[in-house]
């Protein structure tokens, strides 16, 4: 495999020359049009990482799934490069922001979906992240560009971070909901298959994509209350950190939100203080809440063992990305 200092993987998995902070050579099968993967640092020794996506818009309620992915990011990540704007935002729907920096230039920021790693040498893995915004514009080379960035790091897993309302109460603690294409790691881990017949987002697209190239990965979606659904949301960030940690067994800062979450909770508590009609809906999705017994995911201790066991199946296969 090629390096992001040296070379750009092409889709057809060759090699394209390229020096570090240029813009890459045209990607294979698409003549002419510059690759809109940049890095702009050298990857650092990685142990088999999982790549893990958050991005706002259709799939991001509350801002629940970037901002876990804020918080990661926050843990002493290393900004190794990023997925140029251009190709795939209609700016007159997101339009880019100017800014004065404190040198006293005039800065524009683009709407950049950024990578970066995260190594922990207690963790047996490490992460990339991607986030950002996502695309208006063509989903299946945004899709590529992502799988391109996995088979440059050796990525042993896909994992995307998502939200999505439901009817559930603030008052507990967020459903985990996780689904994977690959019939394989969906019985071993108990995970869903995806059902969803319907209007999608990039998430849905990209897994189709890893799907088609046979790199197995997984979905994990928070459930966020409707009637709150509309401000940011620590409590969900909370439960996703809390529950990708119990899935792969590495280590996330899901403790750090504890007050944030908290905080949430009692600024919901007042906004509904003195709307019965809002406090009697809320006390009955409590009582179906309590009833429900049913787990979209396995709280069993074993399930990063689980988890392992699959990764380490793929690899004695052989199979690559």
């Amino acid at each position: 495999m090629c390096g992001p200092s040296s070379c750009a993987t092409t889709l057809d998995g060759s090699c394209a020359s390229t020096e570090l902070g240029s813009a890459l050579a045209p990607r294979g099968g698409h003549a002419g049009r510059v690759d809109p993967l940049r890095w702009t640092d050298d990857l650092p020794p990685l142990r088999a990482p999982l790549l893990v996506t958050a991005f706002e818009g259709l799939f991001d309620v509350g801002g629940a799934a970037t901002g876990a992915l804020a918080s990661l990011r926050s843990s002493n990540a290393l900004p190794v490069g990023e997925i140029d704007a251009d190709p795939f935002f209609d700016f007159t729907e997101r339009r880019p922001v100017v800014r004065i920096d404190d040198d006293g230039r005039r800065v524009i920021d683009w709407p950049t979906n950024r990578i970066h790693i995260l190594t922990n040498a207690s963790d047996a893995r490490d992460l990339v992240l991607i986030d950002g915004v996502e695309p208006h514009l063509m989903w299946r080379t945004f899709s590529e560009t992502i799988h391109d960035v996995a088979v440059a790091v050796d990525a042993a897993m896909v994992i995307t971070l998502g939200a999505m309302i439901a009817e559930i109460p603030h008052t507990r603690p967020p459903t985990i909901t996780g689904s994977t294409t690959d019939p394989d790691l969906a019985t071993l881990m108990r995970l869903d298959q995806p059902s969803y017949q319907g209007p999608t987002g990039v998430i849905g697209v990209l897994h189709q994509h890893l799907e088609a190239q046979g790199v197995p990965a997984v979905s994990l979606r928070v459930a966020v209350p409707h009637y709150v659904s509309g401000t940011p949301n620590p409590k969900a960030s909370r439960a996703l950190l809390e529950r990708f940690e119990r899935v792969t067994g590495v280590r996330t800062p899901w403790a750090s939100l504890d007050q944030d979450a908290r905080d949430w909770e009692t600024r919901v508590d007042a906004a509904m203080q003195d709307d019965d009609e809002v406090a009697l809906y809320v006390r009955r999705l409590e009582e179906r809440y309590d009833r429900s017994t049913a787990a979209a995911l396995p709280d069993a201790d074993d399930l990063a063992a689980e988890f392992e066991r699959f990764l380490r199946q793929q690899g004695n296969e052989g199979e690559t990305l």
